[in-house]
């Protein structure tokens, strides 16, 4: 069995980081001061801001880099590669400067404003699969067909090397000391290159990875101590969604990575509008990845004093998912807590629960005459930490109302705060699923073709969030005798799907059966 090669030297790298070609193309960009953030934390908070390079992400520098060192027969082919959409643009962008052609393949569940800045630049644009693995795939086909050179996103030692550039410019821009730097994880080509340079040049500096708990590809295969496979990766943060990281990346990672957060897509949103609040810019998800890790970080650590990085990564995103992100935000920010609250059904019973609540904002308020005996409240509520959203919850079971805290609840948040219809009649003998599929256009049709009319729809949610996966609750009527063939129908279906017949949720809002019901 070949034994791998030697995992990247630093002093090779940095040496590679230093005579790197990036600043053909790219920009130098600023270490700006996040005072907002600083004061929340207690410490000294610095945004790197790639979000300003000219495609408005990172990826330009690596992919320049490669390109700038092709021979003149590799150019004259042109560039080929596969890509979720900022990486392509940092191909496309470096290709339009030295004049040669350039081939994209992105899923067809790419954000468009990242297809349409590709185009905006010259490239040619294949568009093909749900997600970055398929468009490699065809990547690949395309380049034994054409011959073109292939300019990988991020399994590249000029590539890696021209990301660490930044830890170049956030050294020599650091005041104070540098503590920590937070960077976001994908197929780890940004958090090698800076990485490698800062173990180089100020080994005492933490370097903190983050990803998304959908997309931990880093976190696990570190854990295995070699590259694993992902089953399933969330594409929330469509920049970092990979499901496996580099070959010369992962030995890279290996030696200069410290630790790594996970954080969730709540957690997300909420690091873009700290983002906004210090800035007025809003970062894509993956651009705003690191600032939420080092937010996770913080409540663990003694941050007094300390000077932290976070590199906002990208600012590529469709405005249509504002407003998905907006409403995680609040709950990301734990500036909301959502309730199922159980109150009286009696005269003044809501005026008590009001005065109960005091002064605090309501943001949601949600009641259906059910019962004579009893009234289920989907209630939202401003809080300012989870901590005070527990203690609120304490104070109105000590009140004697039967409170459920769904703030963490999917199924509450993505769905029943939007649905109207009440619960369904008596005797319905159903089985409640969350499903997810990749966003693009027909896709909600595709799916309900694919469910086709084997078993009775009796409850369907679907909202378009403006973002890359389709969220769908959907129960159907499915008599006990035919559970396993259910089974075996949603195994074969092709989607991700989650049962939800035993959240409390659906059991308050949404069905007559008491403690939901098992399969």
């Amino acid at each position: 069995m070949a034994q791998p090669p030697p995992p990247p030297r630093l002093d090779e790298m940095l040496r590679s980081i230093l005579t790197s070609r990036v600043y053909e193309v790219a920009v130098e960009t600023p270490l700006d001061l996040a005072p907002r953030l600083s004061a929340r934390l207690g410490c000294s908070v610095h945004f790197k801001r790639e979000d300003l390079q000219p495609v408005f992400s990172f990826k330009l520098r690596g992919a320049h880099n490669k390109i700038a060192h092709l021979a003149p027969d590799e150019l004259e082919r042109g560039v080929i590669t596969a890509s979720a959409g900022n990486h392509a643009q940092g191909v496309a962008y470096s290709a339009r400067h030295l004049g040669i052609r350039a081939l994209i393949v992105m899923p067809e569940t790419t954000p468009s404003i990242k297809v349409d800045a590709v185009r905006a630049l010259g490239a040619e644009v294949v568009l093909i699969g749900d997600n970055y693995s398929e468009a490699q795939d065809h990547c690949d086909t395309l380049i034994e067909s054409t011959g073109m050179t292939f300019v990988h996103p991020f399994d590249d030692p000029l590539v890696v090397a021209g990301q660490g550039t930044i830890a170049d410019e956030i050294v020599r821009k650091a005041t104070g000391g540098l503590h920590a730097v937070f960077v976001p994880v994908g197929g780890g080509g940004l958090i090698s290159g800076i990485g490698a340079y800062l173990k180089a040049v100020v080994p005492t500096t933490r370097v903190i990875g983050v990803e998304s708990i959908e997309a931990d590809a880093m976190t696990r295969s570190l854990a295995a101590g070699h590259p694993v496979d992902l089953d399933e990766v969330g594409i929330f943060a469509d920049g970092v969604a990979v499901r496996r990281v580099g070959t010369y990346t992962f030995p890279l990672a290996r030696q200069v990575i410290d630790e790594i957060v996970t954080v969730t897509n709540d957690e997300i949103s909420g690091a873009i509008k700290d983002v906004f609040d210090d800035t007025r810019t809003i970062v894509e998800p993956a651009g705003a990845l690191s600032v939420a890790g080092m937010k996770r970080w913080a409540e663990e650590h003694d941050v007094a004093g300390r000077h932290l990085v976070a590199v906002l990564s990208g600012a590529n995103m469709n405005f249509d998912r504002l407003r998905f992100v907006a409403e995680q935000a609040e709950l990301g920010e734990a500036r909301e807590a959502l309730f199922s609250v159980t109150i009286p059904e009696r005269q003044g019973s809501f005026r008590d629960f009001c005065a109960t609540l005091g002064r605090r904002v309501i943001t949601e308020f949600n009641y259906r005459l059910n019962g004579r005996d009893a009234a289920h409240i989907f209630v939202g509520v401003s809080t300012e930490s989870r901590r005070d959203a527990a203690s609120l919850a304490d104070t109105l079971r000590a009140r004697g109302y039967d409170t459920v805290d769904l703030s963490d609840n999917e199924v509450a948040k993505l769905h029943v705060r939007h649905m109207v219809g009440g619960r369904g009649p008596d005797g319905l003998d159903e089985l409640l699923f969350r499903f997810e599929f990749p966003e693009r256009p027909g896709a909600l049709m595709g799916f309900l073709e694919t469910l086709g009319g084997r078993w009775n729809i009796s409850l369907f949610h679907y909202r378009n969030h403006g973002a890359d996966v389709g969220r769908v609750l959907a129960a159907f009527e499915v008599p006990a005798a035919d559970h396993d063939e259910f089974r075996s129908f949603l195994d074969a279906l092709g989607y991700r799907a989650h049962s939800e017949v035993d959240n409390p949720a659906y059991d308050s809002f949404l069905t007559r059966h008491e403690g939901g019901r098992t399969e």
